[in-house]
């Protein structure tokens, strides 16, 4: 060679680990930045046409157990079994908010997130999301031909098109909810004024129809509704201690909603404090469900967090303009109607992504946590296997025998089996209790365990003011904080 020496080696590229983030990055409007006025309406819309789904799905399934529904007749029998329940609910879910109520406004819950480290919130918000599966594809499964198309639509336009098209602001992916919904809407009512259905099950027309369950011709065109509208509530001893057991559970997996949620919108981690706030006013908001006779009580919507994540929009003004449309709406009886009669298969297709990406938002905490430490891998491993494999074996025993598994060995009263199987069914609600359990007794005192659990990195975030961005993000106006306990 010229020049007589040897040619250096070829520098090799040092790796590094992608650092960890206490925010997401790449979100557009953080929840304290709110999008201009016209894009802040349209995607409020969205979400209260995701909210729908679960809106839908609840009473669907109720209604006619309770002995409800729309009838073409009159059915006294009937609408006394329905007046019977709902006041019984309502009397059950009124003596149940006080659970959330008490826990979220004494300071109770705060003193037990406190314990929460990122390595016991991974299985909570993992399953949280993950743990819905059953609404997802077996729902799309109900209605192939409407729920298939709706899924590759939604990757097409969430994932693929903003890609292929360059625009100067995110458009395909930030609105296609409300563009994938209007084709494949507009897809089945075609397919149901052709007579694609007119011979079909029962079941196919319940699942595949946009005219499925008489929506539309049942609803008023203005209904305004009133405390107690079905009479007096009911009080049933047995019946509210599982209500409670109910509320408890909604409790926990709403807490890992709530960091979710958090998340999406770039946050910090939710201090304490405010996770107890937020499950107080949830307590409130089971107590005015009761009173109005919603016949079920407030939790988190899983499924709009997951929304926040594929917008990247985590505004709190988007969300409160959404509950603007629910109240209008749910007002509005007519116009309500219409938006609710889009067909169930459509909404399970979206939970398929939005489930998904709360799952995911929990398996990103393990960005925390030492995954080379073995008793990460064993705290992590077992309680998701346990949040899986519980709930299946309580789920069988309730579905499948005729008489529940405790009965001759425990209690005869059905109401206790309620109150054991309800949270034991509940996958975020075992596996956290479980995390949580494991990570605060074994080796917990031990600095390098600290460490390995991921403790330390939210530290600043236990008090309220600790870290400056707390109060930026969860501070309430009219400086109504100082009624909240902050330590």
């Amino acid at each position: 060679m010229a020049g007589g020496g040897a040619a250096p080696p070829p520098k090799q590229e040092e790796l590094q680990p992608h650092p960890v983030k206490d925010q997401l990055p790449s979100v557009s409007y953080c929840i304290t930045s709110p999008p201009p006025w016209p894009e802040a309406i349209i995607l409020g819309f969205q979400h209260y046409i995701v909210m729908l789904g679960t809106s839908v799905i609840i009473p669907s399934a109720l209604v006619p157990q309770m002995g409800g529904g729309n009838f073409t007749h009159d059915c006294v029998t009937a609408t006394q079994k329905f007046l019977r329940t709902m006041r019984g609910t309502q009397g059950a879910l009124i003596i149940a908010s006080t659970i959330q109520i008490i826990l979220g406004f004494s300071g109770l819950w705060r003193n037990v997130v406190r314990l929460l480290s990122p390595l016991s919130a991974v299985p909570l918000i993992a399953l949280t999301g993950f743990g819905l599966y059953e609404l997802g594809f077996p729902g799309v499964g109900k209605c192939v031909e409407i729920g298939l198309p709706e899924i590759i639509l939604m990757l097409i336009f969430s994932q693929y098109l903003p890609h292929a098209i360059h625009v100067a602001k995110p458009v395909f992916d930030r609105f296609s909810v409300l563009f994938t919904i209007a084709v494949v809407w507009l897809y089945a009512y075609i397919l149901t004024v052709s007579g694609a259905y007119k011979n079909a099950r029962p079941k196919t027309q319940v699942h595949c129809r946009v005219d499925r369950s008489g929506l539309i011709s049942g609803a008023s065109w203005i209904s305004v509704p009133y405390p107690f509208q079905w009479g007096a509530p009911t009080f049933d001893a047995g019946e509210s201690f599982a209500m409670m057991m109910a509320a408890f559970v909604a409790l926990v997996e709403s807490t890992g909603a709530f960091i979710a949620v958090s998340r999406y919108a770039s946050a910090t981690m939710i201090p304490p404090s405010v996770l107890g706030r937020g499950i107080g006013w949830q307590g409130i908001g089971t107590l005015l469900g009761a009173f109005f006779g919603t016949a079920n009580g407030t939790g988190v919507s899983v499924e709009n967090a997951g929304l926040l994540a594929l917008t990247h929009v985590g505004s709190r003004r988007v969300v409160q303009i959404s509950a603007g449309f629910m109240i209008f709406f749910s007002i509005l009886g007519k116009f309500g109607a219409i938006f609710a009669s889009i067909p169930l298969p459509i909404f399970a297709a979206l939970y398929c992504i939005f489930f998904a990406y709360v799952g995911a938002c929990g398996l990103s905490f393990l960005q925390f946590c030492n995954l080379n430490s073995f008793r990460t891998k064993f705290i992590l491993g077992f309680s998701l296997f346990m949040g899986l494999s519980v709930p299946q074996y309580f789920n069988e025993y309730t579905s499948v025998a005729a008489d529940n598994h405790l009965h001759g060995l425990l209690t005869v009263l059905r109401q206790f089996n309620d109150m054991i199987n309800v949270p034991f069914s509940s996958k975020p609600f075992v596996a956290a209790l479980v995390a949580f359990f494991l990570d605060n007794t074994i080796h917990r005192h031990d600095g390098a365990v600290r460490r390995d659990r991921g403790y330390h990195w939210w530290d600043k975030f236990r008090s309220f003011k600790t870290d400056s961005r707390s109060e930026e993000f969860y501070s309430l106006p009219f400086n109504l904080n100082k009624f909240f306990p902050s330590v």
